[in-house]
Parts: structure tokens; sequence; C-alpha cells
């Protein structure tokens, strides 16, 4: 039997419908505006009037949360993780690793790919380290960070069953073709990031995505781009932006937004372990956090991940930049699906899977629908 929201606001990932229905069973059998709905005795028919309809969010940078890490490598952790992603409307990831030993990010991503086999959400894994600079290591651990290297990322994506769909490096640190050409030959998106690489340097790689903008970069500067002035400057480069008021303070993303345009920013979390956790401390990388007043440090005082949800990023994104609904969901899901070539996903078009948010029309979610079975949180 199909289930039909009927009477709804329908953001598709192309436009809005501003009277809706949107009819589905595991995939999307039909959307458009009520003119054009026809019931029939099969169907559930749930009416949403007043209520707002969006795809599901994807994140594609994240470590972890609800007192659990992606680098525990226990798959049963992690999909317990997953499952709880969706109280704040993630309905694909990326299971996100971080700088620890060759050994550790081999556990990780085995138990990764593990948990990927009886949870469809995990749609990728994002490699953040220890391919990095440790000039900008952020949170990272330098006593693990080492040059990029193709033959761990051989090692790892084939231990993955070819699920990393993403790496963050620093292309500055060594000569990298051979590890570039092992990415792009495997899909894998090359991401700057934890980088000093100047904008010579960088248009010298092939780097295509920026690791949390702004954040664990060479910055901006009036005679030298950096890491950040590339990120801002080239059409063909999406951006990853952490929008928790913290890591990017609320005029910088309205700048963001007024020079990348929805087209070219995604959306991300960040978020570690102690997300959805009381305050205190916590833990990162095998480095201690501390949690208070909505951010997560290391002891120097130092942002290390967020405690931020999805649903608040999106929110804040609207809030701090202006931007439309409509825009919002594309630097929350449509941009994300196009760049990685997510199948089914990002668009609530026939034939997409039944991932998709319910909000209030205060931008509260009320119900996540993943694959088309129901979640109220």
């Amino acid at each position: 039997m199909a289930t039909v929201y009927t009477n709804a606001t329908i953001y598709d990932g192309q436009g809005r419908i501003d009277n809706g229905f949107i009819r589905y069973e595991d995939t999307i059998l039909n959307v458009g505006p009520m003119s054009e709905y026809t019931p029939t005795e099969a169907d559930e028919e749930i009416d949403a009037a007043g209520r707002l309809i969006i795809p599901g969010f994807i994140d594609v940078h994240s470590h972890g949360g609800y007192g659990i890490d992606n680098m525990d490598a226990d798959p049963e952790k992690i999909d317990e993780m997953v499952q709880q992603f969706l109280q704040e409307g993630i309905t694909s990831y990326f299971a996100t690793t971080m700088t620890q030993t060759a050994e550790n990010v081999e556990a990780s991503v085995e138990a990764i790919a593990k948990a990927a086999e009886y949870n469809d959400r995990i749609v990728g894994i994002h490699i953040e380290g220890p391919f990095i600079s440790v000039d900008h290591m952020g949170a990272q651990n330098p006593e693990f960070i080492t040059p990029p290297s193709k033959d761990l990322m051989k090692k790892w994506n084939e231990l993955s069953g070819d699920l990393i769909r993403l790496v963050t490096y620093a292309p500055e640190v060594t000569d990298v073709s051979e590890f570039e050409a092992y990415c792009l030959e495997h899909d894998i998106v090359l991401s700057v990031g934890h980088s000093g690489a100047t904008y010579a340097e960088l248009e010298q790689s092939n780097a295509t995505h920026v690791t949390h903008l702004y954040n664990g970069q060479l910055g901006l500067h009036h005679r030298e781009p950096g890491v950040t002035g590339y990120g801002l400057l080239n059409d063909d480069v999406k951006v990853e932006m952490i929008v928790d008021g913290h890591h990017i303070c609320p005029e910088m993303v309205k700048l963001t937004y007024r020079a990348k345009g929805a087209d070219g920013i995604v959306l991300i979390t960040d978020a570690m372990r102690a997300k959805g956790l009381p305050n205190g401390e916590s833990e990162l990388g095998g480095q201690k956090v501390f949690v208070k007043d909505g951010t997560a440090r290391l002891e120097n005082g130092s942002l290390a991940g967020s405690i931020l949800t999805f649903i608040d990023a999106f929110r804040n994104m609207i809030a701090f930049s202006g931007c439309s609904i409509e825009e919002a969901v594309k630097m929350s899901s449509t941009n994300q699906a196009e760049e990685f070539n997510l199948a089914g996903k990002g668009k609530l078009l026939p034939g997409y899977d039944a991932d998709f948010l319910v909000l209030s029309t205060d931008l509260e979610l009320q119900q996540t629908i993943y694959g088309g079975e129901t979640y109220n949180g």
C-alpha cells in the first residue's frame, strides 16, 4: 500500500510546489500539485496542510554523535549512531575517520563497511586525515600525520569495498600525483583541508572540494588567496560549511553565500561523539575534548569538531544568510547527491528513494521518512 502526503508545500530539489502531494512506498511514485492528485482506495492518505516537505539531509562530514565515534570501529555502534541521526533529519551519511594510526583507520573503514551492509543510509566514507599538514592540523593528532599515500588509500578503499567517496588532504606536503590519480580513477573526490597550500599550488592540484571552509587552512589574505580563496573563487569547487555560529560567524556565512551562491556550498555538521550528550569531558581522535556553551574544544581551546545537529545547520543557514528554503535544500541535500553521484538521493522525484522530512512552518522537524519508513523521533 502506498502512502500519500497531501496539501503540503513541497521543495523537491528543483523548485517549490505550493499545494502538493507526494505518493510513495520505498521509492517515490508520484509528486506534484494537488490539481493532479487522484486518490485511490489503496492509498493511506495523510493531510499535511500547513507543513513543508523537503529531501532528507546528506551529511558528508561527521565523525560521530550520541556517545559513538566511527574510530571506535564497532559496526553495531556505528549502526546505532546512524539510526539516531534520523532524529535530526540525516537520511544519508558519509562516515568520517580521523588522523590515527594506519591500523586504526583500517579497523574503522572495515567496521563502517560492515555496518553499511545492513544500514543503507551509510552511503560513503570520508577519510579526513592522516594526509594533512601539521601546520594546520586543528584538532587532529600530530603524532599520526603522514603524507598522502596512494598505497594506504588503495588498501583502505579495498578493505571498505570501494566505499570511500571523499578524502581530505594537503596537496602541498609532497608529490601527490599518484595519490590524486588513484582517487580520480576510483571516484574519490579530492578535498583540500588542514592545508597550507597556496592558490598557485592548488591550481596545479585536482582538488574540487574544500573541507570546512575557513577552518584548518591557509586563509584569505590580500596578497595570497590561500585555500579559502581557492574555494571562494572557483565555481567548480564545492565548499563545506559548519554553520553552528562558532566555526564561522554569521556575517561570514552571509558573505560566503553571496560569493558562492547556493550551488557552491555543502552544509556539514563535522560532529563528534559528544553531540546529543550533556556538557562535560569527551574524546576525539584520542584527545580530551571539553563540551560547553555549544562548542567542543581541546584543552588548548581549539575547536574540536562540533555538536551541531543537521536540522540546526539548515535553520542557521537560512537565518544567517537570508537564503530561501529552496536554496537551503540545495546546500543540505541536492548538492551532495549531485557532487557524489548518489543515485536516487537529493530530490523528490518519481523513482527516487523515499527519503524526506516533514517540517512545521517554523522549520521544526516533525518526521523523518527514509526508504519509505517513518521515524517520529
